[in-house]
């Protein structure tokens, strides 16, 4: 059982594949295994936010993985985004989300809002006139 920090990527590697063999387990909870599944995962979080850099996903890659997560399709997100061509336009990056779409996504999906209403850039200076 690793009940220290991990340090190094090859401790952080070593830990991933315990976890993985752990997940694969699948123990019944109050084991001593699940107790491990759970600091383990806990300490290759901490490990990977202060090591790892993973960048925020795009709105509509958060949108099409959360998809992917409940089996949805695009007919699926009409409710909270529109019509069917609306959520077409979203998918395929032609169109923005509104306020109104993100924040019916974040409730119904349970999407960080943070994400989904990401600026992709932001003007370098803004002059006054």
């Amino acid at each position: 059982m690793m009940t220290k920090l991990i340090k190094t990527e090859t401790e952080h590697e070593q830990a991933l594949t315990k976890l993985e063999q752990l997940m694969m387990m699948d123990p019944c909870e109050g084991t001593a295994e699940a107790d491990e599944l759970e600091l383990l995962a806990h300490l290759i979080e901490v490990y990977e936010s202060d090591v790892v850099n993973i960048p925020a996903p795009s709105p509509v890659e958060a949108i099409k993985f959360r998809m992917a997560q409940q089996g949805l399709k695009q007919k699926d997100l009409i409710p909270y985004i529109g019509s069917k061509a609306r959520v077409s336009e979203i998918l395929s990056g032609k169109r923005e989300l509104t306020m109104k779409m993100a924040r019916n996504l974040s409730r119904g999906l349970g999407i960080s809002a943070a994400i989904l209403l990401a600026v992709n850039h932001l003007p370098e200076k803004t002059e006054l006139v």
